[in-house]
């Protein structure tokens, strides 16, 4: 199916099924992916379809949403959120703590009541740094498709050999200050089935919540063209079933489920 990818380093307002009206940032050069995850269903296609990637310069970032944020401001329509995302995995990127630090000063002093948001796929947070910067934002949402090792290297298809139990490890170094963002899906590729609605799945994963412990969690399911075809959508109905079963494993969790 078709993809596409961000053509610029601040992207909308757009809506956001699970943020409000957000302010995208892309970290990641225009018309190519960089990521170490190769997801099976990312809106921005494979890796390597659109050239092998590189990033936006630290300067170029920063004054890009300055320059957005300073219109806004004076058009009185600032967004929800100013949200982290892009052509790929953000945390890659050499700068991201500065770039963090700088955005946070740039909200303040021309947004105070906007959010912080990055989406990460977490594979880089066994560095200090990065961990360091994702628990200075407002919104840490990081990627945890499924607690079963299998089935997550099916559909994430990621570069590293990570096991669940060491990625379980690092996101509880958060402390709570999280937000796991599942995408459930089923489906075939590569000759096999793919479903992380089943009981298995449901049963592992509530267990690495109930160990994660995270602040919030955010399930959806397909909505745009994706990489790999004979993907299917997971009914509302079903992600809310799931969801009803978090919050009886821990009532303080945030759930919420994308229509």
């Amino acid at each position: 199916m078709d993809t596409f990818l961000f053509d610029s380093i601040i992207v909308g307002p757009i809506r956001s099924r699970r943020l409000g009206t957000s302010l995208g940032v892309n970290l990641l050069t225009p018309d190519s992916k960089l990521c170490n995850f190769n997801c099976i269903y990312c809106e921005c296609g494979w890796n390597g379809a659109h050239g092998n990637g590189g990033f936006n310069p630290y300067e170029r970032v920063v004054e890009a949403l300055e320059a957005r944020l300073k219109e806004m401001a004076t058009q009185g329509e600032l967004p929800d959120v100013i949200t982290f995302a892009g052509n790929g995995e953000p945390t890659l990127h050499p700068a991201f703590d500065r770039i963090i630090d700088a955005t946070v000063a740039l909200r303040d002093r021309y947004a105070p009541q906007t959010k912080v948001a990055v989406l990460s796929n977490a594979t880089m947070i066994d560095r200090e740094a990065v961990r360091s910067a994702l628990s200075r934002v407002d919104r840490n949402i990081l990627k945890f498709d499924s607690a079963v090792e299998e089935t997550m290297r099916r559909i994430n298809q990621p570069q590293n050999d990570r096991t669940m139990d060491e990625i379980i490890d690092l996101l509880r170094l958060f402390e709570g200050r999280l937000v796991i963002q599942t995408m459930f899906l089923r489906g075939e590729y590569g000759g096999r089935q793919i479903d992380n609605t089943t009981s298995e799945e449901v049963a592992a994963y509530l267990d690495a919540i109930r160990r994660i412990g995270p602040a919030e969690a955010m399930f959806y399911t397909i909505d745009r063209n994706t990489p790999a075809d004979n993907l299917q959508k997971v009914s509302y109905e079903e992600m809310e079933a799931i969801a009803t079963r978090v919050r009886i494993v821990n009532p303080r969790i945030v759930v919420s489920v994308a229509r």
